[in-house]
């Protein structure tokens, strides 16, 4: 089966139920997309899959053949990070960090549907995203700080 991740063609031999988490992880070798509850629960697998934010560890890549899949190590581009990437940085937001790509992925998403969102807007964007350090100010700055970014 041919899947497209960041733009780029891979084929793999994996069977069609197998999660994409697995295969963005092993079979791409992009380890960015983690896995942390294998039950669509914390956010921390998130990935674009045709524009949306999608839980990457229930998703069968059988699911996704014909579709774009973007990880958090495909926003990136032209040398640059993603306004959200840096706002991330700027406001030092992770600690542990390992939510983190996650987070970024559910944001840029928001971004893209709310380029200019209000504190609701982005709690409502990101409460599903699982944060146990607690880093919720510095996401809800940085969100900010990014939406400033594409003005």
């Amino acid at each position: 089966m041919k899947l497209t991740i960041n733009g780029k063609t891979l084929e793999v031999a994996v069977p069609p139920e197998t999660p994409l988490l697995w295969v963005i992880r092993e079979e791409a070798g992009l380890t960015g997309t983690k896995f942390g509850c294998g039950k669509a629960l914390c956010g921390a697998c998130t990935v674009h899959v045709d524009g949306k934010p999608d839980r990457s560890c229930v998703t069968a890549v059988g699911d996704v053949e014909d579709k774009p899949i973007t990880t958090i190590e495909g926003l990136a581009g032209d040398g640059a990070l993603h306004p959200v990437q840096q706002a991330w940085i700027e406001e030092n937001v992770p600690q542990c960090g390992y939510c983190q790509s996650g987070q970024i992925m559910a944001a840029v998403a928001l971004l893209r549907a709310i380029p200019n969102p209000t504190d609701e807007d982005i709690d409502a964007a990101l409460s599903a995203n699982l944060c146990r350090c607690g880093t919720y100010p510095r996401i809800r700055r940085a969100v900010r700080r990014a939406a400033e970014a594409h003005k």
